[in-house]
């Protein structure tokens, strides 16, 4: 299980990854799902990951070692992609590959063919842009009215976002927005935890204007867990009892 978040506003691009992988409560493992591509001045490309973690693995091994052009002869590269949306295409088509080399045996072995991912970055002149990909290898696109794409265990951290995400925000606070949903499905699922890697892409830099992780135990965020929760408790107190007496009135 995981939780990935992608938020595009007018300034830039904040992409949130955990960390937790689990076959059980007693086998939980940590591995990065946020992976970065970074050229500055060319690009900077990012790729959060959920579901099957073999899977993922090798479509980010497809990516950065390549896949045969049949139309050119050439190696293709998600660092010789001239759009994102052409990067969007590429990453698709690591994902059927993956699926034509062991996506039979998977299902022979009833194990589901599992995977998305959160495409989102910017290349040279081209827009900024997010998208999530399927494990068909097709793609949908965040737009201004939809401004944000999660991925794995979502359900808890998306009200936050439905309620809170606008696209003219400010940078950090899509950051903020985008921490407090992680925390709120950390909250109430197991299967997603600590550490965080989150990047931050101001529109147009062509560069990660911040690439960090986020451990146990970290103040900032554990000081946004506590005033996160203690402003929850008095947005309660403060919202009036329901006025309905005991006959419905």
């Amino acid at each position: 299980m995981t939780y990935c978040v992608g938020i595009l506003v007018r300034e830039g691009l904040v992409m949130i990854a955990d960390t937790r992988t689990n076959a059980g409560l007693d086998n939980i493992a940590t591995f990065r799902k946020l992976n970065v591509f970074e050229r500055p001045g060319d690009r900077i490309v990012t790729l959060a990951t959920a579901g099957n973690l073999a899977i993922s693995q090798a479509v980010v091994s497809f990516l950065t070692e390549g896949l045969e052009n049949s139309e050119t002869g050439e190696t293709d590269t998600i660092w010789n992609q001239t759009s994102m949306f052409r990067c969007a295409q590429f990453v698709g088509r690591a994902v059927r590959e993956v699926y034509r080399l062991d996506g039979r045996m998977m299902e022979n072995k009833n194990l589901g063919f599992d995977v998305t991912m959160l495409l989102g970055g910017q290349i040279g002149s081209g827009r900024l842009r997010l998208f999530m990909i399927y494990a068909a290898g097709n793609f949908i696109e965040a737009t201004t009215d939809t401004p944000y794409l999660q991925i794995g265990e979502h359900k808890y951290g998306k009200p936050i976002l439905d309620r809170a995400v606008k696209y003219d925000y400010d940078l950090q606070d899509a950051l903020k927005l985008g921490l407090i949903s992680m925390d709120s499905t950390m909250r109430s699922n197991l299967g997603v935890g600590m550490p965080i890697d989150l990047a931050l892409i101001r529109r147009d830099s062509l560069k990660a204007e911040l690439n960090y992780r986020i451990e146990a135990g970290e103040p900032y965020f554990h000081d946004l867990r506590e005033r996160w929760s203690a402003a929850l408790r008095k947005a309660h107190q403060d919202i009036p009892r329901p006025p309905y007496d005991r006959e419905g009135r």
